[in-house]
């Protein structure tokens, strides 16, 4: 079977879509590989490195006018492309099809990741609101099933757009197997020279947005007098500034580490692909997430699977990602996360048992259990 895939996340994004993308494609393509894997993509970099597969191939726009405008040809002439290489499946990894895909008798799968901007419309761009409105009905409603990678983006788009229940799968996503890999404490102790990171730090993961709610952990910090500070991988705009204010005016500069403001992190290729992350989220001691909402909340099983104690929101779908192994919080007070940021740090057995039941809990989200449920949708089109 020849599957085709819109791949400009796989080689474009450096965040939570392009971390789908890559690792979906590349879990098909080892645990199925009698499939041939078609990557459809805008531009092909050096952010997804497929030449260990021989089933995978690439595919560019090429000739006037595809090649010089390249959103068309995403959006649009594309169809051309899968007809030539023969695609029985084509598959929008980030909530989009090709127009009009469905005259060509190619079958259709959309993953959608979340809603976000339609429960929280203030937060985006008025004219980003409305083309990823335009975008994701018609997906939704023209592909010939829908990838939902939560049981809450799933009932958001039943309530959004009114899809049936029936059209869409839960497909829980996976993370990179490297935060599975142990590192060894030579190689972490190199990291953490290498970034300047203290001894023991909490670790927060995610885009520096007001949905993630950065600021959260920051009062809960200036609370409990916190002895730990807390690592950032993750940059922003706005809302960061709003966050770097309260720092400032509440003496917490010393406590909070922006890694993406340390020379050597801005300078260091490992930094910027990722590679250096499981070795310090393997150092932290605990992931802390308050974030308000989420699609899934990919850093919350990545701490699960690098043996990190993790806090986290008890709204949305967290508690489907954390399962048992987190200790949740209200998302709008601080003074619950701060007891929970108090109590793991200071409780072994506490620690201890959250790792465990963390090991435990991510055992649902392997890389072949994601690629098996993604590869039984393409089997029922």
């Amino acid at each position: 079977m020849n599957i085709g895939f819109d791949a400009k996340r796989a080689y474009q994004n450096s965040t939570g879509l392009g971390h789908y993308s890559r690792t979906l494609i590349s879990s098909l393509a080892q645990f199925y590989p009698d499939n041939v894997y078609y990557l459809f993509a805008p531009k092909i970099t050096n952010m997804f490195n497929t030449a260990g597969f021989t089933n995978i191939h690439p595919v560019c726009p090429v000739g006037f006018p595809a090649s010089l405008l390249k959103t068309a040809w995403r959006s649009n002439w594309v169809k051309k492309d899968l007809q030539q290489h023969h695609i029985s499946i084509y598959h929008g990894l980030s909530h989009e099809i090709p127009l009009g895909i469905a005259a060509t008798g190619i079958k259709t799968a959309v993953t959608i990741h979340d809603l976000i901007f339609e429960r929280y419309p203030g937060q985006y761009n008025a004219l980003d609101t409305f083309i990823y409105r335009k975008k994701f009905r018609y997906a939704c409603k023209n592909a010939d099933k829908i990838i939902a990678i939560s049981g809450q983006t799933k009932q958001d788009i039943i309530d959004f757009y009114k899809i049936p229940e029936e059209k869409i799968v839960v497909c829980y996503q996976s993370c990179n197997p490297s935060f599975n890999e142990m590192i060894a404490a030579e190689k972490k102790e190199a990291i953490r020279q290498l970034y300047n990171l203290p001894a023991a730090f909490y670790l927060y993961v995610g885009s520096i947005i007001e949905r993630k709610n950065l600021l959260l952990i920051c009062k809960a910090m200036k609370q409990m007098h916190a002895s730990l500070p807390l690592v950032v991988i993750g940059d922003g705009g706005t809302y960061k500034q709003k966050v770097k204010k309260y720092i400032a005016e509440n003496g917490l500069t010393e406590k909070i580490i922006f890694l993406s403001e340390v020379p050597s992190a801005q300078s260091s290729a490992s930094y910027k692909s990722s590679a250096d992350f499981p070795a310090i989220y393997q150092m932290a001691t605990a992931m802390i997430y308050p974030s308000i909402f989420e699609g899934f909340g990919i850093p919350v099983l990545e701490a699960l699977c690098s043996r990190l104690p993790v806090i986290t929101s008890n709204l949305s779908c967290m508690p489907e990602t954390g399962g048992d192994a987190a200790l949740y919080i209200n998302p709008d007070n601080e003074n619950e996360l701060a007891a929970a940021m108090l109590a793991v740090a200071s409780d072994t057995a506490l620690r201890n048992s959250m790792i465990e039941k963390g090991m435990a809990h991510a055992q649902k989200f392997t890389q072949q259990k994601c690629a098996a449920a993604v590869m039984d949708v393409y089997k029922s089109l």
